[in-house]
């Protein structure tokens, strides 16, 4: 792609959307800093948590909290930028819902695409999970006749998935 003032290669390319209006650009370096573009370099991912963190007046609750399943704390999760386990996601919701609020402008739920490929019915997504775990617990305690019946149900629901 060149860029659209000088015909460089372009290796800056901006997206804005504007009254619901989608504009590209596609700049080279040196243009791109005349249009007064400020260019960073690549930033890791851990520093860029530390950042975000930083910048939100911690209370004295989050920097004591911990995850009751793998152990690890909000600071060592602060320091190294990775959760241990799921069970972070409910150990540490206020903090992390709050730290994800200011990354993503206010959005904590996604609202992306849907992955390509076989038809995407979430709500027989989620009943195949409920069956299942319902099928796990009839054979663990030995109620076959409820379990085949289970057995059954999950396959004729996968097909249609």
């Amino acid at each position: 792609m060149q860029c659209q003032l000088c015909n460089k290669v372009a290796t800056v390319h901006l997206t804005e959307i504007i009254n619901g209006k989608k504009l590209e650009q596609h700049l080279c370096e040196q243009c791109a800093q005349k249009e007064g573009i400020t260019i960073k370099s690549h930033v890791p991912l851990s520093e860029l948590l530390n950042n975000l963190v930083d910048s939100q007046q911690e209370s004295q609750e989050s920097s004591g909290l911990s995850c009751s399943q793998c152990d690890i704390t909000w600071t060592e999760f602060r320091k190294g930028g990775l959760l241990g386990c799921p069970n972070d996601y409910v150990a540490f919701d206020r903090p992390l819902r709050t730290m994800i609020e200011r990354a993503q402008a206010g959005a904590v739920l996604h609202t992306g695409r849907f992955p390509r490929g076989k038809n995407h019915d979430f709500d027989s997504q989620v009943e195949l999970l409920r069956l299942r775990q319902d099928l796990h617990r009839a054979v663990g305690s030995e109620e076959y006749e409820t379990a085949a019946q289970l057995r059954d149900k999950i396959r004729k629901l996968s097909q249609r998935v």
